[in-house]
């Protein structure tokens, strides 16, 4: 339970920074990665929220999957703005909170994967 609640913090507070960075990339005249970027980067959070609503470990899984790879997907977006230098931005404490969120979400998965995995 204790990782549920460290990846449930990890998360808000990354949308939260994701909210800010996104403020940064508008008043920088940049809206589209941005846009990717907000939606990729809240919808984290969201789906470990709904995880931890989960009825079943099966529905539970399901959920920090889809979180995982919207993690994925954020780091992309992140990488993306920092490569192409449309925005001004110090991209490493984002890159650094995205990726031990990859890491303890891809734990949870593969754990739960194992545990649920059926003996032949």
């Amino acid at each position: 339970m204790q990782k549920e609640n460290l990846i449930k913090e990890k998360t808000f507070n990354f949308a939260l920074s994701i909210i800010e960075l996104y403020k940064i990339c508008k008043s920088q005249n940049e809206f589209i990665l941005s846009k990717q970027l907000l939606r990729s980067g809240t919808s984290i959070g969201a789906n470990v929220q709904e995880a931890l609503a989960g009825f079943s470990e099966k529905d539970f899984l399901h959920k920090m999957s889809i979180a995982s790879k919207e993690a994925r997907e954020t780091q992309y977006w992140i990488d993306l703005l920092s490569q192409s230098q449309l925005v001004k931005f110090d991209e490493s404490k984002y890159k650094t909170d995205i990726q031990s969120i990859v890491n303890i979400l891809t734990s949870i998965v593969k754990t739960l994967q194992v545990k649920l995995r059926p003996n032949v």
